[in-house]
Order: structure tokens, then C-alpha cells, then sequence
């Protein structure tokens, strides 16, 4: 190598050198706030960006029952120097103790994936619904804008596929027309158009990704999908008996909250702030996808009748799949059920205005993010039964042992 050629050499790989270590001090040092931290987004937010190097400070409601399981193998004892990750107690609903929050960490960005977030509630509990997923979302804004961090902090605002409710479009994308079937929608709408309206009006880096559905392990119990994957991990363990449901013919776009807060990552690192669609492009209904978490275990339900009427019936047991899941403890038991009604519709679910069909179209965010989700749907149903199976069985066995278990009731 000549003497021309090795200082060239050396200038490319110090050049390349200074690029990585100037991405890496972007990094290094980031701080986050995450209200809803305790929830699924938020839990896998933080370990998402706590294994990127940031600190993470979190949001969490006062209870009277600890409500951390889902960050519980995160937590760092207040006692230990340099923790990355920091629980405030605090609420959407308090416009000082944001205020107060988000003045004292400062931080880089802001993920708010805090809300009243059960669509068939928010028909029970309006004005609260508006007051924590509209009015929340303006107070962090405004705080962010009243402290003058409006060119330190990034805003994600946790938007919804809900928003689109009667569809004006099949799929639906950032321009489609919404139009909100819910107080949860309403609710999400105002502050889908105040993110909108800071960002134009002051500046902000503030953007909303309005995300499908998107599911996982750590979904909570009364939503759809997690009640499925518990009653049919219940069903085949013989401690349910069947499950109620609503809607049946009701369609959604599901995909893996792991994939999702990824996209939501991406949104704030872009240069300029912007609304995204996150989704998968398929659709299923929720007649289907019970129908895929019986059959992960080798159990085929057949569905019969229409409306309130319609039953799901065991009609087939693939024994090797079954063993294989569950262990041949549970086979003998469990095939003396064929024939029995394990699904059942009850009208006490059915929303006052129902949402039908969504399908989200996310080019926009494949295209300008890269992002790509990883999970199919009939992976995720894996993921969420193998989940729910373990803890069942861990439930039965402390039920046989004579302990007493929590129990999750609607």
C-alpha cells in the first residue's frame, strides 16, 4: 500500500468512524417519557428504547393494587445510581403534575400511549373518555409549548385505526375521511387535530400514528383478542366452560404490538414530523380469529346460526397437536367434549354503534420509515396462546394446591 493510498485509507475509515460515533451521541443520553407505561404499548416501548441506551422515565396512575406487571422486569430499585428507567406518579387528567413532569426530566421525546382505551367503556364513561384521551393530549402539548421545549422535545401522539369507524374507504390511509363511531373515537379525534394544529401552529415536532390493532401477551384481558386466547386456554384446560361473545362478523386489522412500537420509534426519528398508518393490510373477522386460536391447539370449531343466535361447536381434536401444546394430561378430558358449545354470542357486548370492517393501508410508512412488520397474524395468535396456556396451567396447579388465584372478570 503506498503512503498516498494509506492516508486515504485512514481518512475514510476516521470519516466513518465520526459518522458512527455522531449517531451514537444522538443516542447516548436520550431521555423518554412514556405515560401509560404500565400498559402494553408503553411496556414494550420501554424495553425497546431502554436497550437503545435511553433513559426512561414513565407515567404511571396511583392504585390500590400494584399495577407494574408488565414492566416488573425493568424496574431498578430507587437506591441504584444511573437508573434508566424512572416512575412518576401522575395522571392525563392533572394539567400541574404534566406540567410539573415534563419540566423537571425535560425530555427528548414523548410517547403518549396513555388512555381510557376500551371502546364498549367509553360508552359507559364519556366525559371521562374525553377528558383523558382529548384533553390529555392538550395538556401535554401545551406544557411542552409553555416550558419551551417546542425544539427540544418530540411528541408521539397514539392515534386510532377507531378513527375511520363507518368507513368512506376500503383500506383506509392517511387521507382517508374519519368518521369516529365512539366517545373512545370522538375522544381520540380532538386529539388526533390538536397534535395536528401544534404542530402547524407553533412548530412542534409532534405526530400521530394511527395504529390498528395490534395485540400481544401483555394485552389486557376484557380487550377482544386477549379474552379469546384466555377462554380458549381456560376451555381446553377444563376450567371454562365456554366463552360470550359480541359481534362475530366484525372485522379488523390485527398485528403484533412488538412490530408496533417500533413504527411508533420511527415516526419520532424522522427529520420532519407527519401522520402515519400502521397496519398490517389484512383483515379478519373475529369469528375467524377464534377460530385460528382453537386450531393452534388442534381443535376445529364449527360455527352455526346468525346474530344473537350463533354457536361454535368442537367437532375435531388433532390428538398430536393437542399433546403437543397441552401434554396427553388433558386429552382424555378434553375429548369428551366433542360436540359441546364452547362460543356464544351475548348482546350485552354488542357496541351501541358498531365499527364493521377496518383494514389499514401503511405504504406511507413502509415507503418514508422502512418500517415492516415481522409477525403474521396466525404468529401473533401463537405467541398470545402459548402465553395464555402456561399461565393457565400455573392457575390450575396453584387452584390444586389449594392457593387462591386472581380472577379477571369483565
Amino acid at each position: 500500500m503506498t503512503i498516498d493510498n494509506h492516508f486515504a485509507y485512514k481518512f475514510i475509515i476516521n470519516y466513518q468512524l465520526s459518522i458512527i460515533n455522531c449517531q451514537l451521541s444522538k443516542i447516548m443520553g436520550k431521555v423518554a417519557l412514556i405515560t401509560g407505561i404500565t400498559g402494553q404499548d408503553g411496556a414494550y416501548m420501554a424495553e425497546y428504547l431502554i436497550k437503545k441506551g435511553y433513559t426512561v422515565h414513565g407515567i404511571k396512575r396511583r392504585a390500590s393494587l400494584f399495577n407494574t406487571d408488565r414492566i416488573d422486569h425493568l424496574y431498578q430499585d430507587p437506591h441504584v445510581e444511573n437508573r434508566n428507567l424512572i416512575l412518576h406518579y401522575g395522571d392525563l387528567t392533572d394539567s400541574m403534575n404534566l406540567t410539573g413532569i415534563i419540566g423537571e426530566i425535560k425530555p427528548d421525546e414523548i410517547y403518549n400511549l396513555a388512555a381510557m382505551s376500551h371502546v364498549k367503556v367509553s360508552f359507559d364513561t364519556p366525559e371521562y373518555t374525553a377528558n383523558v384521551d382529548g384533553l390529555g393530549t392538550l395538556r401535554i402539548l401545551e406544557a411542552v409549548r409553555l416550558l419551551g421545549l417546542v425544539d427540544k422535545t418530540r411528541i408521539y401522539q397514539a392515534s386510532t385505526s377507531e378513527l375511520y369507524g363507518l368507513v368512506q374507504e376500503v383500506p383506509q390511509k392517511e387521507t382517508t375521511p374519519f368518521y369516529p363511531r365512539s366517545p373512545y373515537a370522538v375522544a381520540k379525534l380532538y386529539a388526533y387535530w390538536i397534535t395536528v394544529n401544534y404542530r402547524e401552529a407553533y412548530g412542534m415536532h409532534a405526530s400521530n400514528g394511527i395504529l390498528f390493532n395490534h395485540e400481544s401477551p401483555l394485552r389486557g384481558e376484557t380487550f377482544v383478542t386477549r379474552k379469546v386466547t384466555r377462554a380458549v386456554s381456560r376451555i381446553v384446560l377444563g376450567m371454562q366452560k365456554d366463552v360470550y361473545m359480541g359481534n362475530l362478523s366484525s372485522k379488523r386489522d390485527w398485528g403484533h404490538a412488538k412490530d408496533y412500537i417500533k413504527a411508533m420509534y420511527l415516526i419520532l426519528q424522522q427529520d420532519k414530523p407527519d401522520d402515519y398508518v400502521i397496519s398490517t393490510g389484512i383483515t379478519t373477522s373475529i369469528r375467524d380469529f377464534i377460530a385460528m386460536a382453537f386450531e393452534e391447539i388442534g381443535v376445529t370449531v364449527d360455527f352455526t346460526g346468525e346474530g344473537i343466535n350463533e354457536i361454535g361447536t368442537i367437532v375435531a381434536v388433532d390428538k398430536k397437536v393437542f399433546n403437543k401444546k397441552l401434554g396427553d394430561h388433558y386429552y382424555e378430558s378434553f375429548q369428551k367434549r366433542m360436540g359441546e358449545v364452547v362460543v356464544k354470542v351475548d348482546p350485552q357486548y354488542f357496541r351501541p354503534t358498531e365499527v364493521d370492517l377496518l383494514i389499514g393501508d401503511s405504504t406511507k410508512a413502509r415507503e418514508r420509515l422502512k418500517w415492516q412488520p415481522y409477525y403474521t397474524l396466525p404468529l401473533l395468535i401463537r405467541d398470545m396462546m402459548d402465553s395464555d396456556i402456561k399461565e393457565m396451567k400455573k392457575e390450575a396447579y396453584l387452584k390444586e394446591g389449594g392457593y387462591k388465584v386472581l380472577n379477571y372478570f369483565e
